[in-house]
């Protein structure tokens, strides 16, 4: 059982999770809604595969024909400053450590009808050399069951094991791989509902997924981030010819806390903002 007397990092490190209530305020994230809504207009720059716009649409229906955008601090400095927001990077100095540097976001729209994510591991799609990979799944709106918050297994990152994927058939996620053959029980998934504005801490080794939004209507939107320690190389592609494995280092990176010892090396615009296709989106299994 949890002790609420526990730090953050005794929490997080032995459930895989931490819930961060009201990190940030009713303002911040009412500005962030309108921010998703020019970058699903287009007004922010282009995103690859987004849908074209239509004349005289609402802002609703708009954002409502997107799922996840990928990358979107790439486009708004909005979105930048909220993976530096200091209400969630502190706390990432206390479970990952004092050098924390970001790879990557995604703006989730998940709006009535849309489908979840089967099992997985985002470490077995961001692979870290110390298995320091922390997710920050910021509620853009009150996250549900109805409305398809995350479920997760508490304790399930702690062997460091990255699970066996397939293809799946389940018309209740995406597209995306699920794992499978793991040593827990269904039965033991927690779904964490939390208020819009508060942040879902999680290690890239725990298994998690998502159901699709059933509401009637409206909107399950999240900015989740992806961060790990900057002490440590990052292996997300593969190195130049004649460098070995050990040393591939993916460097479109952003130094959020602490020093980046492998600054010598610069840092590269590599990944472009995209959206993330589904079973209405073009998927092709």
């Amino acid at each position: 059982m949890t002790d609420p007397t526990d730090d953050l990092a005794t929490r997080f490190h032995r459930a895989g999770y931490a819930v961060l209530p009201d990190a940030l305020t009713p303002a911040e994230v009412a500005e962030l809604r309108a921010e998703t809504v020019r970058i699903c207009r287009g007004e922010r720059g282009a995103v690859e595969g987004a849908p074209p716009p239509v004349g005289g649409e609402s802002d609703d229906d708009t954002v409502r024909r997107f799922l996840c955008v990928h990358y979107p601090h790439k486009l708004s400095a909005l979105m930048l400053g909220t993976m530096r927001h200091p209400a969630v990077v502190g706390p990432l100095t206390e479970v990952i450590g004092p050098d924390v540097k970001a790879m990557q976001s995604m703006l989730f729209v998940k709006s009535e009808g849309r489908p979840g994510q089967a099992w997985h591991q985002d470490e077995m799609f961001i692979p870290t050399r110390d298995r320091s990979l922390t997710a920050t799944w910021l509620a853009l709106d009150d996250a549900t069951v109805d409305n398809g918050c995350l479920w997760v297994l508490p304790g399930s990152h702690r062997p460091g094991v990255i699970y066996p994927n397939r293809q799946h058939d389940d018309a209740r996620y995406d597209c995306t791989v699920e794992s499978y053959d793991f040593p827990y029980d269904e039965a033991d998934a927690v779904p964490v509902e939390i208020a819009a504005g508060s942040v879902l801490l999680f290690n890239g080794y725990l298994l998690h997924k998502s159901l699709p939004n059933t509401g009637r209507q409206g909107f399950r939107r999240a900015l989740v981030n992806h961060y790990m320690s900057a002490s440590s190389l990052l292996p997300w592609s593969p190195p130049d010819a004649e460098v070995p494995m050990a040393q591939a280092d993916f460097r479109d990176i952003v130094l959020v806390a602490g020093r980046d010892p492998y600054a010598y090396k610069g840092t590269a615009d590599i990944r472009r903002p995209r959206v993330r296709r589904d079973r209405s989106g073009g998927c092709v299994r």
